[in-house]
Parts: structure tokens; C-alpha cells; sequence
């Protein structure tokens, strides 16, 4: 296969480099895929058929005829496919054959963000057809505009937040919508995972529970990136049997996708570890060089801040090259108003700008693909958002480039020096857990408040229902009577459960001078966020905490943009609730998974310069916080660790440096973040009488990552051990087992002692450990 566009890219860009210098450590080319059509479905109607041709659209292809033509026959799918794939006409197709031939019919859109909602909506305005109503109805949609969307539209987009606060709280007022409901779509259903996603696909059983009293049984269609199980994963989401479509046949250009690991610096952050150029920087120089090419690139950085400083790093080696293409470069992320992205993503698309650096705001279906490059700076989090992003490059034919840039991180380090893992591995599965008592407990109250619990409808939210009903009964919050559990408030509960987050109580965040309220965080997570002194973002701009009181679920801050950051340190103790799990190896090793109660105080935090550099420590005096949720642990006695040449004082280093570089490496696992997960290592515990290990959940009740991580405990800490092993620094950085969030300032940590723990534990879960 001779050269194309991407590959003659990256040869310039590696041109650009100051001499000696070589970060990339892979190169792959992806090979072009040819176009698979199929005729339009024999019950399209003629003028769906001409409004799509008009549109450029002569024939589906064969996805999502499969797709659509599925939906049509009252079957539940997901068409789990690439960017660019096509996925928005899949359920079109089906929805709007049902508007046209029944004129009472009615269909509700779901998107995780408004930016996809409203680009989606125009998509369907722009075919032109009369009398699909279909309209916005979410946070921005004026007062006089919801009670017209209420009586009239035919077609709703909103999201779940809407759905959960404003549409099924009064769904009397909905009755006529509901009772011809035909279709429920669900787009890029794979972004609902965690307590999010678990709060969802209770929303969605609220949804059918609603529909049915008035006598509809809609059909879900739901859209997803390239996931694993995606069948599994949509019946979890939506509560009913869901069938995948998964062959895309959608056109792809070739590409070629490089890994590319920053170099180190001659700088040093804690306790003197070496810290690489950041992924940042990295990305605006590597910008920089395409647009200079005339390449139309696109830079997903993974902070709005970043976003940021991203274009204007690019910005600023271009005012010193060509002067003109300065502005040809510009940054994009939620916090603008939706007229200045709607104009940044039309310069994008007409090629006015050539390079974007974004945060994952472009990573959900707005149509902006064909690009020319793309780079990823920094890991996303999943497989399944990376390939997202990278489905945004390639126009046609003629082919196009992928970077990815490794931050400073474990996961990262892992990945560019373990191309299979990015290249060929499967994507995630996504990990939802309805079940999580402290998720469901609110979801029932919502449910109830909306209409009357019964025993034949408990089943639909899972096997624990009942118990946690009990719970609600007994606190006084539901009522249980002959015929089922009713609400006992005037007031309605749904504005007291954040479906994006824990649910639980809050912390409103207040700007002193103005009185303007900013946001919530959850109190469990207060201390650790915006404690005193704690810098905080808010829509690309920064505050600084002046003070938290906890009893006033009040946080007090100011608008300032100092030169530093901040993160907390913690002293941190975890109690072993319930063993659910426990598996016992050679040499007195064992695994665990169960509940457990966390403790944490924050004592004081760090200062840090961008460069990773620490200014100073800032004691703190607040009270402790406990987290009831899910662990994973190990245990290993200490003859065993010895015999591993681990000696006694050399045990909480490498404990602790290998509970870091495993919360790194789970996110490969489980569809999260490192900051979704915490852990706690000692030399002893008093639940388990050994040396321990714990990775747990940072949400109430669980998450499911946990599990997931004990579901899949040897990959995931042979990857952590090859993490570690692979990096080039001496005795622990940022990219091994160094953590940024670590709550005792990444002391003690040795590495080498935490490379033979993890020997040690994946050698007995074979089989040859020796006797202890």
C-alpha cells in the first residue's frame, strides 16, 4: 500500500523536531474500507426517501438499513458503529416513517449533551418535512416555547436531566404525547456509565413505567460508539432486550495512527521525580506543524483550561512562522454560547479554521469529520472515546492522521509502549450497576412520586427493590399500603436527586461578591475539592475557595486565576464491611472483593506550578468524611513478601506504589477514571491481619468499577506490572507509580519493591507461589 495523506503528515511533523529527539514509539497503518449500500427499506415512504436524497444521501448503507428495518419491526436496538458512521439516519429512518403515517404518532430524542440535541435537531429541520413538530425541550427552551413543545411537538429532544426534572415529575400535563409514543432514541448511549448511567437506566424504567399507564410501549433505538456487549449493555441501560448491530459498512479513509511520548525535562516535581513535557504542549507544538502543512486538525485535550492554553500555544509558534495562520486557530469547549460554536464548527467544517483544540465537547456526534488529523493529548479514558475521537480524521480517500500524545500517567506510559492495547484490543463494555442501593433508594422515591408503586412493577428495577422500598418505608419517605408504596411529601423529590452525580447531599458553591450561585459538588467529596485554599474551575474560569462550611452545605469562593493549582492531602483509613467475594492462592495470597467504609480527612494541600513543580504545603483542619462503597483488595503475608525480597521496612513503599499504578491502569478495565476510584495500602491491616491492598470505588454504594477490576484482577495487574517495569525513570515518576491525587505527598513509594509484589500476586493467582 504506498503512501497517503497521513503518512506523508507525520513524516513532516517528525521533520520539525529538534535533532536527536524521537517520541514516537509506534506507527500503524490502518487500511481504507470500502462502502457496503443497501436499498431503502420497502416501507419508506417517497418523501423521506426524496428528502434524504436532497440532502446528499442516494442510499443507506447496509448498518443502517439493518438497523433501521430492525426498529421497524418492534425489535429494541443498538447500532454500536464508528464516527462517522452514520448512526443518525439509522433512527431517523424508522422515527420519522412513524410521524408520517400515523399524524397522532409521537417520538422523544435523549442526548447526554444540549450542543448534540440541538445539532441533531437541525439535522431533522433541514429535511424539510412538514409536520414532524419536532422541537427543543431542555434547560434553554424559554417558558412560553415548553408549554407549545408540550401541547404540539411531535418529536422531543431533550436529555435525561429534562426528562427526570421537568417532563415525567408532570407527566399528566405529557398525557397526550405519551399516549402515542412510538420510539425512544437514545444517542451515544455508551457516555451513560457510572453512577450517571446507573441513574439513567432507572430514569428509563420511570419512562416505560409512565408510557404503559397510558397504554404505549415504545420501541428504543439507541446509538453507541464501537463498545463491547453492546446488546448487554443497552438492555441494562434501557430495562428490556435489546439486539446489536455492529458491522459497520459505513466508508473510511486509511489512516495512520502514531503514539507519541513527550521527552523528559530537566525538571522535578515531588520528591525530586524527573516530570515530562506536557501532553499540552505537546499537542499545540504537533498543531502547530499540520496547520502550517494546511492540514485541518482537531486536538482533543482533556480540560477545558487545557483546551485553552492549547490553541493559544499553537497560536503563538504560528505568530512567529506565519503571522496569517495565527487565526486560523481557535479553541472550542462547553462554557461558549451555541452561536459561537455553531460558528466554530462551520469554519471547521468549510476549512476558514484549520486547527481546533477541543475538549471532548466535539467528541459526541456534532458532524464534524473528513479532517485531515487529529490529536489525542492524553489518554480519554476508554477505548471506546479514543477511537471516537480518532473517527473525527480521515476525508474519503485520501487518508489522514491520528496522534496520540501520552500524558505524564501510568495509563498512558502503558499504552504507548503497549500498541495492542490501543491497536488491537476490544473496546470497553460499558459499566452501569442500577442496583446500587444509594442510586435506586432516590430513583424509587422519584418513581413513586410520579405514580404509585406496585409489587408487579418492582421487578423492572432489579431484585433488591423491595428491601431498599423497606428502607424508604421505615425512614418515613414512602408510605406502604394494600395496593403499594406511595409518597408521603406535598413536595416532589426529583429536584433533590443529581442523576450526574451521587444523588446524596450537596454543596452549593456561592461567589462571594455577587451572591451568584455556581454550582453543587456532593459533600462526601467537599473536603477533598473545595476545601479552603482549593483552586476550583468553573466553565473555563477559576476560583478560589475562601471557606467551606459543611453545616451550611455552603463553599464561599472568589474569581482569581493564580499560577498554580492545588490538590488535597489526606489521611485516609478503610473499614471491611462485607466480604462478597474471596478467593485464597498459593503462598497465603488473597483476593477480595466486598463493602467497605473509607474514611478521610484532609489535612492540608500542595500548591503546584503547570510544570509539576510544588511550591509549598498548606496545613488544613477539617473534620473526617466516611464513604460507604465497593473494594477490590489483596493480601500477602510478610514471609511471602520476604521470600519476594521484600523486606519489612520497605513494605509501605511498595504497597503503596503499586496500589497507585493499579488505580492508573484500571480505567483499560472499566470504563472510568482514576479520579472515579481511589485506594488505601498498609503493611497491616486489622480486617485482614496482612499486608493489604485496596482499590474501591469514589462513589456511595459502588460504581461497578471495582467489580470490574476484580472481575478482570489478572490482566489488570499484569498491565500495571508491565506499567511499571516499562518506564525509564529510576525510582518512580508521574508515568509509573507517582499519583496526582495521592493524599500523603507520593511518600513512601518504591518502585521496585512494588514490581516484585506484583510478581508475587499474579504468580500465585497461577498456581506457583511458593508456601509462606
Amino acid at each position: 500500500m504506498g503512501e497517503h495523506r497521513g503518512d506523508l503528515l507525520l513524516k513532516r511533523v517528525v521533520a520539525g523536531l529538534p535533532p536527536g529527539e524521537d517520541p514516537i514509539t509506534h506507527v500503524a497503518s490502518l487500511p481504507a474500507r470500502p462502502a457496503e449500500v443497501a436499498p431503502w427499506p420497502s416501507w419508506t415512504p417517497p418523501e423521506l426517501v426524496a428528502a434524504f436524497g436532497s440532502c446528499g444521501v442516494p442510499a443507506p448503507w447496509a448498518h443502517q438499513a439493518e438497523a433501521a428495518s430492525l426498529a421497524h419491526s418492534g425489535r429494541h436496538v443498538v447500532l454500536a458503529t464508528g464516527t462517522g458512521s452514520g448512526k443518525s439516519l439509522a433512527y431517523q429512518l424508522p422515527v420519522i416513517t412513524a410521524l408520517l403515517s400515523d399524524r397522532r404518532a409521537t417520538a422523544l430524542y435523549l442526548s447526554p449533551t444540549k450542543a448534540l440535541g440541538a445539532d441533531q435537531l437541525r439535522a431533522v429541520q433541514s429535511l424539510g418535512l412538514a409536520d414532524l413538530r419536532a422541537a427543543s425541550y431542555d434547560g434553554d427552551t424559554p417558558m412560553a416555547e415548553r408549554d407549545w413543545v408540550r401541547a404540539h411537538s411531535r418529536w422531543v429532544f431533550t436529555n435525561p436531566d429534562m426528562l427526570h426534572r421537568g417532563v415525567l415529575p408532570s407527566h399528566a400535563r405529557w398525557a397526550q404525547f405519551f399516549r402515542h409514543l412510538r420510539y425512544v432514541v437514545i444517542d451515544e448511549c455508551h457516555s451513560y456509565r457510572g453512577l450517571f448511567g446507573s441513574h439513567v437506566a432507572l430514569l428509563m424504567r420511570r419512562l416505560r413505567r409512565v408510557a404503559a399507564r397510558y397504554g404505549s410501549s415504545p420501541v428504543f433505538v439507541l446509538a453507541s460508539a464501537t463498545v463491547s456487549d453492546p446488546a448487554v449493555s443497552a438492555s441494562r441501560l434501557c430495562g428490556a432486550d435489546c439486539v446489536a448491530v455492529t458491522d459497520d459498512r459505513s466508508p473510511r479513509g486509511a489512516r495512520t495512527v502514531a503514539l507519541w511520548e513527550p521527552p523528559l525535562t530537566e525538571l522535578t516535581g515531588e520528591n525530586g521525580a524527573p516530570i515530562r513535557r506536557s501532553a499540552g504542549a505537546e499537542a499545540s507544538r504537533i498543531m502547530a506543524d499540520l496547520v502550517i502543512e494546511g492540514a485541518r486538525t482537531l486536538a482533543f485535550v482533556r480540560s477545558r483550561r487545557g483546551a485553552e492554553l492549547a490553541a493559544l500555544g499553537a497560536r503563538r509558534i504560528l505568530s512567529e512562522v506565519d503571522p496569517e495562520l495565527e487565526p486560523r486557530v481557535a479553541a472550542y469547549r462547553a462554557g461558549y454560547l451555541p452561536e459561537e460554536r455553531r460558528e466554530l464548527e462551520a469554519a471547521l467544517a468549510t476549512g476558514d479554521l484549520l486547527g481546533v483544540a477541543s475538549t471532548n465537547a466535539l467528541e459526541l456526534g456534532v458532524d464534524i469529520a473528513g479532517l485531515d488529523a487529529v490529536v489525542v493529548a492524553g489518554y480519554p479514558g476508554t477505548l471506546a472515546s479514543f477511537w471516537q475521537q480518532a473517527g473525527r480524521a480521515g476525508r474519503g480517500g485520501d487518508g489522514a492522521l491520528v496522534v496520540f500524545v501520552a500524558r505524564d500517567d501510568p495509563l498512558d506510559t502503558y499504552l504507548v509502549h503497549h500498541p495492542s492495547a490501543v491497536l488491537d484490543r476490544p473496546v470497553e463494555a460499558t459499566v452501569t450497576d442500577p442496583g446500587n442501593p444509594y442510586v435506586l433508594a432516590p430513583q424509587l422515591a422519584c418513581a413513586a412520586a410520579e405514580l404509585p408503586l406496585t409489587p408487579a412493577c418492582l421487578p423492572a428495577f432489579g431484585p433488591t427493590a423491595e428491601a431498599v422500598l423497606a428502607d424508604l418505608t421505615r425512614d418515613g419517605v414512602l408510605r406502604k399500603r394494600p395496593t403499594g408504596w406511595y409518597w408521603t411529601s406535598p413536595d416532589r423529590p426529583h429536584a433533590d436527586v443529581d442523576i450526574r452525580g451521587s444523588g446524596g447531599e450537596q454543596i452549593a458553591l456561592v461567589e462571594a461578591d455577587s451572591g451568584r450561585m455556581l454550582g453543587t459538588v456532593g459533600a462526601g467529596s467537599a473536603c477533598a475539592t473545595v476545601h479552603p485554599g482549593a483552586v476550583y474551575l468553573h466553565q473555563g474560569v477559576s476560583f478560589v475557595v475562601d471557606e467551606l462550611d459543611l453545616d451550611a452545605c455552603l463553599a464561599m469562593v472568589h474569581q482569581e486565576t493564580p499560577d498554580w493549582s492545588t490538590s488535597p492531602r489526606e489521611d485516609v483509613d478503610i473499614v471491611v464491611l462485607n466480604v462478597l467475594s474471596r478467593a485464597d492462592f498459593p503462598g497465603g495470597v488473597t483476593v477480595c472483593f466486598g463493602e467497605v467504609a473509607v474514611t478521610s480527612q484532609v489535612i492540608g494541600y500542595l500548591r503546584r506550578l503547570p510544570s509539576g513543580e510544588v511550591l509549598d504545603q498548606i496545613p488544613l483542619d477539617l473534620p473526617p468524611q466516611t464513604l460507604h462503597t465497593r473494594a477490590v483488595w489483596y493480601t500477602l503475608p510478610e514471609p511471602l513478601l520476604a521470600s519476594a525480597g521484600v523486606q519489612p521496612h520497605r513494605i509501605p513503599g511498595a504497597l503503596h506504589a503499586a496500589e497507585h499504578a493499579a488505580i492508573g491502569l484500571l480505567p483499560l478495565f472499566a470504563t472510568c477514571d482514576r479520579w472515579d476510584i481511589g485506594g488505601v495500602s498498609t503493611d497491616w491491616h486489622p480486617d485482614t491481619g496482612h499486608p493489604t491492598v485496596f482499590v474501591h470505588d469514589g462513589a456511595p454504594g459502588g460504581a461497578g468499577f471495582a467489580e470490574r477490576g476484580h472481575t478482570a484482577l489478572t490482566a489488570w495487574l499484569s498491565a500495571t506490572h508491565e506499567a511499571i517495569t516499562s518506564c525509564e525513570c529510576l525510582l518512580g515518576c508521574p508515568s509509573c507509580v507517582q499519583s496526582p491525587k495521592c493524599g500523603n505527598g507520593n511518600e513512601p513509594l518504591d518502585k521496585e519493591a512494588a514490581v516484585a509484589v506484583l510478581h508475587t500476586v499474579l504468580t500465585a493467582i497461577a498456581g506457583d507461589a511458593p508456601d509462606a
